[in-house]
């Protein structure tokens, strides 16, 4: 018996674990995703510093070979001039530029070397990321859809409406609008009729004073005054 008790212990931790794994699994991505971006990012701005340490040393390198080139036409120039000594001054200077030189040229191959790997990495982690940015919209989308089911399939609790009660509500809500729609109609067709315009109207048309509202008797009139008399 206490064996099974046991058992059925590590049993309900286990699925307990599992259903809050479950409900985490969505948090515990994104954490995981920004984790990686954040990966993502600090190899860029090593890729970045690589390149710039790079064309640092084409640009000491560049600057190297023109004063070598420099001097070795003035060390030429010495030696036909008869001053050997200062041929040789400028041939030690020579060859100490040509120490720093195939420097540069090491440290620009170990460079071009990292810059390759480091662009590899980071286009490949670039893509990872994106991919799983499309799986977690997908297991998004999922979870949510999941969960609109699981509150359908709900039984409705005692005091939730349903949703013949909205709609009928709905029904009565527009019934009312169109009996108050109607009654306003109504009062303003009233105020037409029986107004102080419709009592001026009625005064003018007995011709007691001008109409108040032009008619297509009045309209017919005004332009048979605009003709032309006939020649």
């Amino acid at each position: 018996m206490f064996k099974t008790v046991v058992t059925l212990f590590r049993g309900s931790v286990a699925a307990a674990g599992e259903e809050l794994e479950d409900r985490t699994a969505l948090l515990i991505l994104d954490q995981q995703m920004r984790d990686a971006a954040a990966a993502v990012e600090r190899s860029k701005r090593t890729l970045a510093l690589a390149i710039a340490q790079d064309q640092q040393e084409g640009r000491k390198l560049e600057a190297t070979n023109a004063r070598i080139a420099d001097l070795e036409t003035r060390a030429v120039a010495a030696l036909d001039g008869g001053r050997e000594d200062l041929a040789k001054e400028a041939a030690e200077a020579i060859a100490a530029l040509e120490a720093d030189r195939d420097a540069a040229m090491t440290a620009r191959a170990l460079f071009a070397t990292e810059i390759i790997r480091l662009k590899r990495h980071v286009a490949n982690a670039q893509a990872r990321i994106t991919e799983l940015d499309r799986g977690r919209r997908i297991a998004r989308a999922s979870e949510a859809v999941r969960s609109l089911r699981r509150s359908g399939i709900e039984a409705a609790r005692p005091y939730e409406s349903t949703l013949p009660e909205a709609e009928g509500t709905l029904r009565r809500l527009r019934e009312r609008q169109m009996e108050a729609q109607a009654a306003d109609d109504a009062l303003v067709e009233l105020d037409a009729a029986t107004g102080p315009l419709a009592t001026a109207e009625r005064l003018a048309e007995q011709g007691f004073g001008p109409r108040l509202k032009t008619t297509a008797d009045d309209v017919l009139a005004r332009l048979k005054s605009r003709r032309m008399p006939a020649a």
